[in-house]
């Protein structure tokens, strides 16, 4: 079976990888898979939380702004705060922002974000991932007030 792969931008500026299959000897395609940046940003959110030592992610005023939002009527949580998601033909490349737990190996928390966020990007999409940058922009002492940790994921 061969596989092309074709780069598209939609109006929003998002870049989308989408895929057509084509049978042994059937000219014609199957169809398209398309996965948008904001889904690959999902499931790298969820994969990043998910790693103990993590307090939450994205950078101060992006945690601010979202505990705002999170607290109005109907506004949920953001799953993508910190993460943002290049996809390409084949490929994606991941950045995230997060704040670790005090006490924690800053280098073992991040080997595991990475190892845990490769895992689920790659299973579940099927993209290679090239690169997960990580900047710890933050430590959450004991005794700082707490702004409302990140949910765990059961």
């Amino acid at each position: 079976m061969s596989e092309t792969t074709e780069r598209n931008q939609d109006p929003g500026g998002a870049i989308r990888a989408q895929s057509a299959r084509r049978g042994g000897g059937d000219p014609g395609t199957r169809g398209r898979t398309t996965i948008a940046d904001g889904v690959v940003e999902k499931i790298t959110g969820m994969a990043a939380r998910d790693v103990d030592g993590v307090h939450a992610m994205g950078s101060g005023m992006s945690r601010t702004f979202g505990a705002v939002r999170d607290r109005v009527p109907g506004g949920a949580k953001s799953v993508t705060r910190g993460v943002k998601a290049e996809v390409g033909e084949k490929q994606t490349a991941l950045d995230l922002e997060i704040v670790v737990e005090y006490g924690v190996s800053i280098a073992d928390v991040t080997r595991d974000v990475r190892e845990n966020v490769i895992a689920a990007v790659e299973r579940m999409t099927g993209l290679e991932v090239v690169e997960v940058n990580i900047a710890v922009g933050d430590v959450k002492l004991p005794d700082e007030e707490e702004e409302e940790p990140e949910p765990r994921i059961q």
